[in-house]
């Protein structure tokens, strides 16, 4: 059973930081691909960051230089660090694993980011 809880949202104001936590259960973060997705009101959702299960990372142009994700195999934690924040960072944020012996992803309920002065 895979299981993905996140937590470390709030609000906080523009240039802030805030570090989004994301519980897995036992054994996912070193067998799976692990990402970080936001999704604003009226707007698709969209790619913030990855890390594979091999460690190589990604991040989205839009938040590049301000966002750093990584991971923790022994706590079966990701993270998710967020510097400089900016208005256009609002947004419910999930956690997502892609289990190398699964053809289909897994998600977390969301940790709500507001950006606001």
């Amino acid at each position: 059973q895979v299981q993905l809880v996140e937590s470390g949202g709030g609000s906080v104001q523009p240039g802030g930081s805030l570090r989004l936590s994301c519980a897995t259960s036992g054994g996912i973060v070193s067998n799976s691909d692990m990402g970080w997705h936001r999704q604003a009101p009226g707007k698709q959702r969209e790619l913030v960051a990855s890390i594979t299960m091999y460690g190589f990372t990604n991040i989205a142009d839009s938040v590049k230089g301000r966002f750093t994700i990584s991971r923790d195999i022994a706590k079966n934690t990701v993270y998710l660090q967020m510097n400089s924040l900016k208005p256009e960072d609002t947004a419910l944020y999930y956690c997502n694993a892609r289990p190398r012996t699964s053809l289909y992803p897994f998600w977390g309920q969301g940790t709500q980011v507001t950006v606001s002065s």
